[in-house]
């Protein structure tokens, strides 16, 4: 693992965490591309999860800085709502779709981790679900476009089907944030509200994924052979590069189309299928 590398990589994943384009599959292709290119023998794969892992931490921090008085407004909500036993308020309501929709996102997900395990070393096939995630994107921008009304308020079934599509999500190549908020553009919610809504859903499941997982995952015996240097590093590069995404993430979907990040993700799965089948 070389610091450069973690550092494209750190980009990568502050760059497509937020935008609807699979951090996953960009991790997966960039890596793949950068030992192509500058001829780098074969790495130890759990270094490379563990990185994934490490810069998702990054992006989460991001999003707990930038989000801080949404996270404790809802907090505060949630726990009057749990002592009075009254979960009217609409944050209170938040925050028990983010527990029972973290609940089915681990359910949805833990099928598919072998599959995961997979295409981290065949990116031909992240670029077939890329793919499938900007024709996703594509479908739900044009069924909104269509609608003359949208709510901001999230309701319950929405947030089933969006935590369903997370769990989905945890393939590279598909989109968490794509299929989230196209999940929720199709339940007839805005742009905003469905961004808004996937950011905060995401915060338990990476906080999960970075604390939790590698204790499990992780043989304690190699973490000593890790370049810890190029991991930190990383992950602060993640971390800045995904909150200036959020920031200016969030004014874009209010005034501007997803269909663009679905146009994206076709050619550049397209691209990535054909170089990676052909290589």
């Amino acid at each position: 693992m070389q610091i450069l590398q973690a550092i494209i990589m750190g980009i990568v994943q502050g760059l497509s965490e937020f935008l609807p384009i699979s951090s996953s599959a960009h991790l997966v292709i960039s890596s793949n591309l950068y030992k192509y290119f500058a001829n780098v023998e074969h790495e130890q794969l759990s270094q490379e999860i563990f990185l994934d892992i490490m810069l998702h931490l990054g992006t989460l921090i991001a999003v707990l800085i930038f989000f801080r008085k949404d996270i404790k407004e809802i907090v505060i909500a949630f726990i009057n709502g749990v002592k009075n036993n009254n979960y009217s308020n609409n944050n209170a309501k938040i925050a028990l779709y983010i527990i029972i929709g973290t609940v089915i996102t681990v359910l949805a997900a833990l099928p598919m981790q072998k599959i995961a395990e997979f295409l981290v070393a065949s990116p031909s096939f992240v670029g077939i679900l890329l793919i499938i995630t900007g024709l996703l994107l594509c479908i739900s921008e044009a069924y909104s476009k269509k609608l003359n009304e949208k709510s901001s308020e999230i309701d319950f079934k929405t947030s089933v089907f969006v935590a369903i599509s997370q769990g989905i999500a945890a393939l590279p190549g598909f989109s968490r944030s794509g299929l989230t908020i196209a999940t929720a553009l199709l339940r007839k919610k805005d742009r905003v509200s469905a961004a808004r809504y996937s950011f905060l859903l995401s915060i338990p499941i990476i906080l999960g994924a970075s604390m939790v997982y590698p204790f499990f995952s992780i043989d304690v015996s190699e973490l000593s052979s890790f370049n810890w240097t190029a991991i930190i590093v990383g992950t602060i590069v993640s971390g800045i590069v995904g909150y200036l995404c959020i920031k200016y993430f969030i004014k874009f979907v209010g005034k501007y189309s997803l269909s663009f990040f679905g146009y994206y993700c076709i050619i550049v799965g397209g691209l990535t299928f054909l170089f990676f089948i052909l290589h």
